[in-house]
């Protein structure tokens, strides 16, 4: 095959080199060369020559040596387009024969020579050979004697001579490297990583400064910040007498970078070397506009450059290295913002496993809340609030979570349930309250009566055992693994400022209580988007009057038990517009069945007969009465507000009395109720007229005058159809995304999770609907009530409240429908945030 120049070309500062056909450690190091750094002479091979290689297709090695030093030894690196895809580890030292390990000798010594040569033969033999590395095992100390002990094990496995020729030793390493990367398990792995199944595979061939000899002779990598916290911090590792990144693998015998008071640094052995290696990095930080880390040989005092690769980071680290970058004026604030995934924020707002840390995984689940925690396993909420008031961490582990386990939720570091998917209650509360969730973990057995789970593996774990939950990967992990904590610092309040600047498009946060309030307030949410009165109710003192209102016989009857609730909600929502200040509070009134307020077995039955004085098969009558064959279909929302009034009326009373009592104290704020399943505009007027009647009411009783806006909360396909006939009679409409998609789908969210991947595998569908919000489908819905309310009431303000508001995908999917604001869990309104002001730098850049 006869090779173009452009697919076998020297580095040189105008060579015809890109990272997409000769990959990004080629383009770099020609950016090195560019900037006249001292990189020794290398030739790069493009994508397609080294495909042709694996093909069997061997270029003119003799021309491509010709290029380098007649004399001189040659690695071979990976250059894949993107590094983090990896590719085959660098083969050291090629053109080490008998002749030149003599030649050598005379320069550097004997001893020298011979490791190099034996270093060698040992990675030809295992990486190129495909020898088993345990043949090499009994090698004898002396150097002479193991090197002579290799090429013996090399000549009888193979049956030939070790390779004397240059030509034909970097032909066999060309060859290895290239089949390598196309090997099954090179490709799923870099698959893994988000590399396409057809990513090219570029090789460089390098002189090499051997690091080795007379002289200070040594070898090391460098960088400007610390890759956890990206603080401004030499860090690195200098060995003498070493080659490639020796001083990282070697800690015996390993040198600080910087004077150190721990121990000697190359700043004191070779003060030249380590001025000029940090003025290159420094130089590199500002003209290739990155955080550079460089790996570098000293040869008998002389400093060699032989790759730049951008320094490893994780997410703090990212966003405090792009804010640096930005106030130094190296790059502008807009691609500051552009060079941090949004989701990677979740690493700075939780704990995580240490990804440096062993795994026992015990078995995986949906990643349903991210962030990690260790804890002794406990099966019910009871006995999670028991372990917490001991001070002690635990797990809730449940086949899956109720309203009734809310108290238990939060005396819990974590949750794990058997079912469930992203929008189950386990994951919405989970997110909301930050805590680490995995559920639809089906592939363990839950007793929960025996109090046991039973692992894939078979290990049994019994109620008190340790287990980590990994919420941000699904993983359940035995015993107690290391944990990293979340670090969110100045660097990401500035990035967060700069991302407020630009974004066009309100994020609001989901908040259902005064905590969840005070989160939404410190992450800068523009209000509260979704408050589910609901979970207000399921404390001790509440959960027992609602029972007695479910109970009560007649309007009269729940009206009087409900009236003990009033002033519960009322201050209720007094502390919600107190924390929220001048920033905007939705309401969601009553939704969920009354079903679920009530106990659910013969003991609970017992115990509330009890409580309500009541005999034990009245009470067992009436459960079995509101006993639904499907709940989320049934008796709900709306449905309860028509059929038992006395419920919003008590709400929309306490809302008014507690804009009027936080208006006295100089909040002023103007609610914003929302009527929750909707499917019927004649339902939007039935509850319309009790809230404008209980308005009028506290008005005429207080003699204060107020403001409020109603709305609807979506989540019928009717009502994003019918949204013409709904709009003209409400202030706002937000769209309700998770039982939007439930019902879309004819999709159960709590049991998605058992059957999920597996349709995503196979491509049913691209994506988890109630992960990601469906484009195709529930999205055109949105766009078809978006469309139709406008039209018939122009100034209508739209939104999503759904667990959709907080990805990327679905804000790019608003702002283009002209949505006025997203509302996410507080933990997630940084990333909405994030995403949204990247959404509105690319308009800008076109």
């Amino acid at each position: 095959m006869q090779h173009r120049d452009t697919d076998i070309t020297l580095i040189t500062p105008g060579a015809p080199i890109g990272a997409h056909t000769h990959g990004g450690r080629a383009k770099c190091l020609q950016r090195l060369a560019r900037l006249n750094l001292p990189v020794p002479p290398t030739v790069a091979l493009s994508f397609r020559t080294v495909q042709a290689i694996a093909a069997g297709d061997m270029p003119d090695l003799r021309a491509l040596l010709s290029m380098l030093g007649d004399t001189a030894l040659l690695c071979v690196r990976p250059s894949s387009e993107d590094s983090d895809w990896g590719g085959p580890r660098a083969v050291l030292n090629i053109g080490m024969s008998d002749a030149m390990c003599a030649a050598l000798a005379e320069r550097i010594g004997s001893a020298a020579a011979t490791r190099l040569y034996l270093r060698f033969v040992e990675s030809y033999s295992i990486h190129v050979a495909r020898l088993d590395p345990d043949m090499l095992d009994d090698m004898p100390h002396a150097p002479e004697d193991a090197l002579a002990f290799a090429l013996r094990v090399y000549l009888d496995e193979t049956e030939e001579e070790f390779p004397q020729d240059p030509a034909v030793q970097l032909a066999e390493v060309l060859r290895s490297m290239a089949r390598a990367w196309d090997g099954t398990t090179a490709r799923l792995l870099r698959q893994a990583k988000g590399a396409p199944a057809d990513a090219g595979l570029g090789l460089v061939v390098q002189e090499m400064a051997i690091g080795l000899g007379n002289g200070e002779s040594g070898s090391g990598v460098m960088q400007l910040v610390n890759s956890k916290s990206g603080a401004r911090q030499i860090t690195g590792r200098y060995l003498s007498q070493s080659q490639g990144r020796d001083a990282l693998s070697d800690a015996k015998g390993a040198l600080y970078l910087e004077r150190d008071a721990r121990g000697p640094s190359l700043e004191e052995l070779a003060p030249d070397a380590f001025a000029e290696l940090k003025s290159h990095l420094f130089l590199m930080r500002e003209k290739l506009r990155e955080e550079m880390q460089a790996e570098f040989t000293i040869e008998n005092g002389k400093l060699h450059l032989l790759d730049g690769v951008r320094v490893a980071r994780n997410a703090r680290a990212a966003v405090s290295i792009a804010v640096a970058l930005a106030e130094d004026g190296i790059i502008t604030r807009e691609e500051a913002l552009m060079r941090i995934e949004p989701r990677a924020l979740n690493e700075l707002l939780h704990r995580q496993v240490d990804p440096e840390a062993s795994r026992d995984v015990l078995a995986r689940g949906v990643a349903a809340s991210p962030g990690a925690a260790t804890g002794k396993i406990v099966f019910s909420a009871e006995a999670s609030q028991s372990a917490a008031a001991r001070g002690e961490a635990c797990v809730l582990v449940r086949r899956e979570t109720s309203p009734e386990d809310i108290r238990g939720m939060h005396a819990a570091v974590a949750v794990l349930t058997e079912r469930g998917g992203m929008t189950s209650h386990a994951a919405v509360i989970g997110r909301g309250i930050g805590l680490p969730c995995v559920v639809g973990a089906s592939s363990i057995r839950f007793q929960t009566s025996a109090r046991k789970l039973t692992a894939p593996d078979g290990r049994v774990l019994k109620e008190g055992d340790q287990i980590t939950i990994d919420g941000t990967n699904g993983e359940v992990l035995f015993g107690q693994a290391p944990l990293l904590d979340a670090g969110h610092d100045d660097s990401f309040q500035v990035l967060m400022g700069w991302a407020d600047d630009v974004r066009d498009i309100a994020v609001r946060a989901n908040a259902d209580t005064p905590m969840d309030a005070k989160m939404a307030r410190n992450f800068n949410a523009h209000g509260i988007g979704l408050c589910r009165t609901e979970h207000m109710f399921f404390e001790e003192g509440r959960l027992r009057v609602m029972r007695e209102m479910i109970f009560a016989g007649s309007s009269p009857d729940r009206a009087a038990a409900l009236e003990r609730l009033l002033p519960m909600q009322r201050d209720d929502f007094a502390d919600l517009f107190r924390i929220m200040q001048d920033q905007p509070v939705c309401i969601r009134l009553f939704d969920p069945p009354l079903h679920e307020f009530l106990p659910s077995d013969r003991a609970g039955h017992r115990a509330l007969a009890e409580a309500l004085d009541l005999p034990l098969s009245t009470v067992t009558r009436r459960v079995e009465a509101l006993s639904e064959y499907n709940p989320m279909l049934g008796m709900r929302g709306v449905r309860l507000g028509i059929t038992v009034p006395e419920i919003y009326e008590m709400q929309v009373r306490a809302i008014f009395e507690a804009t009027i009592k936080v208006a006295g104290e100089g909040v002023q704020i103007v609610p914003e109720i929302m009527i929750p399943l909707v499917s019927a505009s004649r339902e939007v007027e039935l509850v319309k007229a009790r809230v404008d009647s209980v308005a009028a009411t506290v008005r005429s009783q207080t003699g204060q005058d107020f403001a409020y806006l109603l709305g609807v909360m979506v989540e019928t396909p009717r009502a994003a159809l019918r949204a013409g006939d709904i709009a003209p009679q409400v202030s706002f409409l937000s769209f309700g995304t998770n039982d939007l998609t439930q019902m879309t789908y004819g999709l159960s969210r709590d049991d998605a999770g058992r059957f999920m991947s597996d349709y995503v595998k196979q491509g049913v569908y691209p994506e988890d609907p109630f992960h990601t919000l469906d484009l195709d489908g529930v999205a055109e819905l949105l766009s078809i009530g978006a469309e139709r309310a406008r039209e018939a009431s122009p100034g209508i303000t739209l939104s999503i409240c759904g667990e959709h508001g907080g990805n990327p995908e679905s804000i790019a999917f608003c702002r283009a429908a002209g949505f006025d604001y997203v509302s996410c869990s507080p933990f997630r309104v940084p990333v909405a945030r994030l995403a949204a002001a990247q959404l509105a730098v690319r308009d800008k850049i076109g």
